[in-house]
């Protein structure tokens, strides 16, 4: 994981979203060139600015370097509440899951 990772990314979601650097700039509070100086590779956000950046884009911070598998927010709040789960619940979940998951039987 590189900078240009982290420039190309975010340059990718602005156009998949239609988002403006320009625009995502003065949202975000800051100068009209903000993200274009993150997208050019002269600068990188502080962690708290990267955060609001992904929150502007309605993505989690796991789904912006997993450019794979995207988490959408209801997917990210489920997986908030496995976290506080006991294992044997857990365990329940999956095996609800895997129900819903196999193949209807005739």
């Amino acid at each position: 994981m590189n900078e240009m990772f982290i420039r190309n990314r975010l340059s990718g979601l602005l156009e998949e979203k239609q988002i403006s650097e320009r625009k995502m700039s003065l949202d975000l509070g800051h100068s009209s060139s903000y993200i274009r100086g993150i997208t050019s590779g002269r600068t990188l956000p502080s962690m708290r600015e990267f955060l609001y950046i992904c929150e502007y884009l309605e993505i989690t911070p796991t789904e912006f370097f997993n450019e794979d598998k995207a988490t959408t927010l209801a997917q990210q709040k489920a997986i908030d509440y496995i976290y506080t789960m006991a294992d044997p619940d857990v365990k329940l979940l999956i095996e609800f899951i895997e129900r819903l998951k196999a193949p209807a039987r005739a």
